[in-house]
């Protein structure tokens, strides 16, 4: 008997592979420095023992030994995502480098030569520093600047790309960027910045998918979303109706934040707006701290996607939580409270519950939420601590019981999933956790200057399962 997803025209769903942006080469060919670069080489035990992605799995220079490892898995897809300051050193078309369009290209066509569909993200946190030094996401600058970033790449590889993701994870661009500082850039500005950041990200990837859609669609066929991420989130107490409520919060504060506007009215969630308009009420301001969208604006924002692009890692239980409203946060607007149930096994990762049922309930959320959508699982995976064994029997089996709930949304749930991604090819820098923890199918010997690559447990079986489109019992 074989279990086997059948959601494209040809019988097959859509094996991806994940990879951050060209890693290593940090400051080569007439590179930029990007916020990442400036984070992690400030030091002060921002990034796991002040490491940084200077070299980290050096797939710029290693491109070739990557391309192994794609075909070695029998990829029909791989998702990557480009360095803007690689390309726009000082972000902005003013300055290009011809040497990163130049690696771009090499990439995308040896992909397609070997019969892989490229999907690209356009920005994937690496915002370039000399635009986070005139504020970044929080000028309202940047949506113009983003545009014509996006209309660059669109017409620079849009010939061969139809898949095209904006922005990567907004609301981790938003809250750890700009919130708690944890991630690059470092902002820390509570209640404050987030909210403006994440307009203008949105702003910035209607823009653009606007763009495609009136200068490129028509030619290059292509679609374009953005990918957002979600947990799938329950109350703790289901009998309690204050974590009822704050589940709810739960679900508007995180994937409601940018899914709403996008796909559903072009506007914040109502519980999102009435939340932080009371709380600012109390601190004294004289309107919200969250931004309101003109009437044209939502106008423009809403129906920006042609795809749904999810990344999912774990669960939350929620609670009711209530904050001292004297200063203003994110987290005091949301009294809600996500925490991990003690009987989950863990990851490599202390955030990273193994619960891959919360997989299945969410695309059956997302389906019936915003409009049953056409899906892409854009980010999906496990860590294991390093050192890391070969022998990693523990994250085959979260991707085998994953892999199952998907099949269970697409065949009993009629979710329209039509790819799947796993996080990520290599081993690599893991942003604050440096390289204590290692997501890759491909283990890499960081001590070996040569970086090589070798298959872990779970990429032989991945590649069995990409080979059988499914399971076979």
């Amino acid at each position: 008997v074989s279990l086997t997803f059948c959601e494209n025209p040809d019988g097959r769903i859509s094996f991806l592979l994940l990879l951050f942006n060209e890693t290593g080469g940090w400051n080569a060919d007439g590179k930029g420095p990007n916020i990442w670069d400036t984070f992690s080489h400030q030091g002060g035990g921002r990034v796991h023992k002040d490491q940084t992605g200077d070299i980290a799995c050096n797939s710029y220079a290693l491109w070739e030994e990557d391309l192994k490892c794609i075909k070695q898995l029998g990829l029909t897809h791989y998702r990557f995502s480009l360095s803007w300051a690689r390309l726009l050193p000082e972000g902005t078309t003013n300055r290009v480098n011809q040497k990163g369009v130049d690696y771009y290209n090499g990439i995308i066509n040896d992909l397609l030569d070997n019969n892989v569909t490229p999907m690209v993200t356009l920005f994937h946190f690496d915002l370039p520093q000399a635009l986070e030094d005139q504020s970044g996401w929080r000028s309202e600058k940047i949506v113009d600047i983003f545009d014509e970033y996006a209309k660059f790449c669109f017409k620079m590889f849009g010939d061969r790309v139809k898949l095209w993701l904006t922005i990567n994870e907004p609301y981790v661009v938003a809250k750890y960027g700009y919130e708690n500082g944890l991630c690059a850039p470092g902002v820390k500005e509570p209640g404050i910045a987030a909210y403006q950041v994440a307009h203008n990200l949105i702003k910035a990837h209607a823009r653009a998918w606007h763009s495609y859609n009136t200068l490129f669609r028509k030619e290059q066929k292509g679609l374009v979303s953005l990918a957002l991420n979600s947990d799938w989130a329950q109350p703790l107490d289901p009998d309690s109706k204050k974590d009822q409520e704050a589940t709810e919060r739960y679900w508007a504060f995180t994937l409601g934040w940018f899914a709403n506007p996008i796909f559903i009215d072009g506007d914040y969630p109502a519980v999102m707006k009435s939340q932080i308009c009371t709380m600012s009420e109390k601190q004294g301001f004289p309107s919200s701290r969250i931004p309101e969208f003109t009437d044209e604006e939502k106008r423009i924002i809403q129906g920006t996607a042609d795809f749904f692009s999810l990344n999912y890692y774990t669960v939350r239980k929620v609670k009711f939580t209530q904050s001292p409203c004297i200063t203003p946060s994110f987290n005091g607007d949301q009294e809600a409270e996500g925490i991990m149930d003690s009987s989950w096994p863990t990851a490599g990762v202390s955030w990273l519950a193994v619960v891959p049922w919360g997989l299945g309930k969410l695309l059956k959320y997302i389906k019936d939420t915003y409009n049953n959508p056409i899906i892409y699982i854009t980010e999906n995976g496990f860590a294991q601590k390093d050192p890391a064994s070969l022998e990693d029997t523990q994250r085959w089996e979260y991707y085998k019981e994953t892999l199952l709930e998907v099949l269970k949304a697409v065949h009993q749930d009629e979710v329209k999933v039509q790819g799947y991604f796993a996080w990520s090819l290599l081993d690599n820098f893991e942003w604050m956790f440096g390289y204590s923890v290692r997501f890759g199918l491909f283990h890499v010997d960081f001590e070996n200057p040569a970086l090589p690559r070798t298959p872990y447990k779970s990429a032989i079986e991945y590649a069995k399962v990409i080979a059988n489109n499914g399971f076979k019992k």
